[in-house]
């Protein structure tokens, strides 16, 4: 059986392909929230877009039971982040020109703790903004490539400026296009689902829960036919006979070209797979999109 549109599904169904931007609270890690949503949901897994040190709040996404099968997009995704840099010594005159001069590419080693091997590479910092300083504390926005190590970032920024520093609280406001107007917290997500199981009321479940196709909306879309879906579902490639059409992204960016991941969906909408784009959708045979991941 083919999905129904991402709008009309059933609660259940929801559940079993969603996105929830979490709000992740102080203290557990990025696993742990995952693990409590995962059996809060009834689901078998939950995948959450990148590792969250403990004392770290903000935008987590997270996919749900199937939906896990299509977390390769989460990489990749640029972060936006607010962190308090705690100087030890007043700031310089100099203090926005040092700051302007940690915008573009930066060197960072991943700090002993980390899971990831230590070894020097480059990170892009896209944007270094002041939100309000108050003596020694500076609020910072900041916009960067995933993997930069903020707490490292704001170890540097003391160097550079001459009186060390290092980084107070900080809370992640944007992973890609999730950002901090779509969170919801673990309390809102406990009120949702159990609204919807004591009471039968879903409403707050659907605003809490997002159908999971909204975490593959930045990818390019080959729309196919039902038939084809349905063979997809078997583990055939998308073969030229069943592409009804290719689309842009939604949010940007032009149509697939040859070796682009993108999203494969039946006419309502629903997401089936994800794959390469590996011949020419207009084509009258051969393999359009070798599939990679099957999503129904």
């Amino acid at each position: 059986m083919l999905p129904d549109p991402p709008d009309e599904r059933s609660p259940a169904d929801l559940l079993a392909f969603g996105l929830v931007n979490l709000d992740k609270p102080p203290g557990p890690s990025a696993h742990q929230v995952a693990g409590w949503v995962r059996d809060m949901t009834g689901q078998q897994r939950a995948a959450h877009a990148g590792t969250l040190d403990p004392k770290v709040t903000g935008s987590l996404p997270l996919l749900l039971g199937r939906a896990t099968r299509a977390a390769r997009v989460f990489d990749g995704l640029g972060k936006e982040y607010v962190a308090v840099l705690e100087l030890q010594g007043p700031p310089p005159a100099d203090f926005e020109a040092v700051l302007g001069e940690f915008e573009g590419d930066i060197y960072q080693t991943p700090p002993r703790k980390s899971a990831v091997v230590r070894e020097r590479r480059v990170r892009r910092v896209h944007e270094l903004q002041v939100l309000d300083r108050d003596g020694r504390q500076v609020l910072l926005r900041i916009e960067c490539e995933a993997g930069t190590y903020v707490r490292k970032l704001c170890h540097d920024l003391g160097l550079a400026l001459g009186t060390g520093a290092h980084m107070g609280d900080l809370r992640r406001t944007a992973t890609g296009r999730f950002d901090d107007t779509s969170l919801v917290t673990l309390h809102d997500l406990a009120d949702a689902l159990a609204f919807w199981r004591e009471d039968g009321e879903a409403g707050p479940l659907r605003e809490a829960v997002a159908p999971a196709e909204e975490a593959l909306a930045g990818l390019p879309r080959v729309v196919i036919a039902g038939s084809a879906a349905r063979e997809v579902a078997e583990g055939a490639p998308v073969y030229a006979p069943g592409v009804l059409e290719t689309r842009p992204a939604p949010h940007g960016g032009g149509r697939p070209e040859e070796g682009d991941l993108v999203v494969c969906t039946i006419p309502n909408g629903s997401a089936v797979a994800l794959g390469s784009l590996v011949g020419d959708p207009g084509a009258d045979r051969g393999t359009v999109v070798d599939t990679d991941r099957v999503l129904v």
